[in-house]
């Protein structure tokens, strides 16, 4: 598949091999030792080409690069666990709130009857 992917790319089959070697991707193996190359380890080598053609970076500062972006993925991720988290323990609080310890929560209205003033009511003779 290393061939297919670089014909696809336009760019020698030793390159993505050098890729590899440099721990700038990590295609997985078939039984038979083929690279198997996810449409994730596509975007990444997108992104190493773009890098390299484009900007001129090289191997080293790719690498710099790819651990940089890697690190700000996984902070995203803690992030977003912590917003989450927030989130669910403000909405616990509200309802906490609303629904505080000791008191019945009221499903329906409740009617409350007075007696009215003794000058409103008939005297019974």
């Amino acid at each position: 598949m290393i061939s297919a992917v670089a014909e696809m790319y336009a760019i020698h089959p030793q390159t993505l091999r050098l890729y590899e070697r440099e721990g700038l991707l990590r295609p997985s193996r078939s039984d038979g030792n083929t690279r198997l190359y996810t449409d994730e380890d596509l975007e990444r080598l997108e992104f190493i080409l773009n890098l390299a053609r484009d900007l001129g970076v090289n191997i080293a500062g790719i690498a710099v690069v790819l651990q940089m972006r890697e690190r700000m993925e996984e902070m995203n991720r803690q992030m977003q666990g912590f917003v989450d988290y927030v989130r669910t323990e403000m909405l616990a609080r509200m309802q906490q709130a609303q629904n505080p310890p000791g008191l019945v929560p009221v499903k329906r209205p409740i009617a409350v009857v007075t007696k009215a003033p003794a000058a409103t009511r008939k005297k019974s003779s």
